[in-house]
């Protein structure tokens, strides 16, 4: 995978492909408006995955670059969609960079005369408003590609997709990966290769058909795999075989969260950590079923562990609890991080080599 230390952008227009994919259903957006609704732009400057682009960027313009591109996605749009522009995406995005950014709606060569600051930035419209980028289509890529000079890879939530912008585009550009994907792929890989034992890893929430080759690949290389969330259910109703290490909670009589003794049998084992990777809520904190989450994110704290934390629901539930900030490592990735610890090679980090 070549870095972005190895390329040069001096002088150069990047495309900048971002995780712009942020959940703008939490807060009050106005379609008929360039900016969000008042009550949600404070919380939104909350999102690691716009924060995240922060240093690549600094870097960027530090090394040289004309122009900055940003392009990205937000959800999954049937075509052109207000409610889901990444116009909404300036506000945020202008706090956390510290600069003026032109929005796009086009994507036309004019984009590189926009009457920019010195710092030139643009922001692009939702790139899934067009079909091409969902097919990986090699004319849209083509289009994108006359934008830019240098291709940068900062969406690594996005690298187990086969898009257009992810996999055609950098095929047609110098490219490299941004900052932030380079040390995402330095942590994942390292739990892979090379953790610091015991090496505890937490599986929650639903989904399992993606969660189980999570599961099955993780008890390869922990010591212990706890697993809870709503996936003790489906486990045990199709008597699924796992391995010895791998640990199911049992459920509160309702189903919707783990019960007491789980909780406790699990704090145990997280006591003696060295290594945590924990992607899943342990319950259904969405209706109100917290208690093992919160108990299990404060052990996991007041465990000697490197924490490394991923999953959009995970990344929620701890920004609601004022927790993020304390772990050592929050991936960007939510199906990219489970594809990667599954043992899959994600077309986004390949289209890098």
């Amino acid at each position: 995978m070549k870095l972005l230390s190895e390329i040069d952008v001096s002088q150069k227009r990047v495309f900048l492909r971002a995780d712009l994919d942020v959940p703008i259903e939490e807060f009050a957006v106005d379609p008929s408006k360039t900016r969000l609704a008042s009550g949600g732009s404070s919380q939104f400057t909350e999102a690691t995955r716009l924060q995240n682009l922060r240093p690549t960027v600094d870097y960027l313009f530090e090394n040289g670059a004309d122009k900055v591109i940003i392009g990205g996605h937000l959800d999954r749009p049937k075509g052109f969609d207000p409610a889901l522009s990444t116009k909404q995406l300036l506000e945020p995005l202008e706090r956390i960079l510290g600069q003026e950014i032109v929005f796009s709606s086009q994507l036309k060569s004019s984009v590189n005369r926009e009457p920019t600051t010195d710092n030139h930035i643009v922001l692009l419209e939702n790139l899934r408003f067009w079909p091409g980028e969902v097919k990986n289509d090699q004319t849209f890529a083509q289009q994108l590609a006359k934008l830019a000079d240098v291709y940068i890879n900062e969406a690594f939530g996005n690298c187990h997709r086969s898009h257009s912008s992810m996999v055609a585009l950098p095929a047609l550009l110098p490219h490299a990966a941004g900052l932030h994907l380079e040390k995402e792929i330095e942590e994942l890989t390292g739990i892979l290769k090379d953790p610091k034992k015991p090496f505890v890893a937490i599986v929650g929430g639903a989904k399992i058909e993606t969660k189980l080759p999570l599961v099955e690949n993780l008890a390869k290389i922990a010591d212990l795999v706890l697993v809870g969330g709503e996936l003790p259910i489906e486990i045990r109703q199709k008597n699924m075989k796992l391995k010895e290490n791998v640990l199911v909670a049992q459920l509160t009589e309702d189903g919707k969260d783990i019960n007491q003794e789980s909780i406790d049998a699990f704090i145990q084992k997280i006591k003696t950590a060295q290594t945590i990777v924990w992607n899943g809520p342990l319950g259904l904190f969405e209706e109100g079923y917290k208690k093992g989450t919160i108990e299990i994110a404060q052990a996991i704290l007041k465990s000697p562990a490197y924490e490394i934390i991923g999953g959009g629901e995970t990344v929620q539930f701890l920004i609601e609890h004022q927790l993020l900030s304390k772990f050592s490592f929050v991936s960007s990735g939510g199906g990219a991080m489970l594809e990667f610890l599954s043992g899959e090679k994600l077309p986004g980090i390949k289209a890098l080599e």
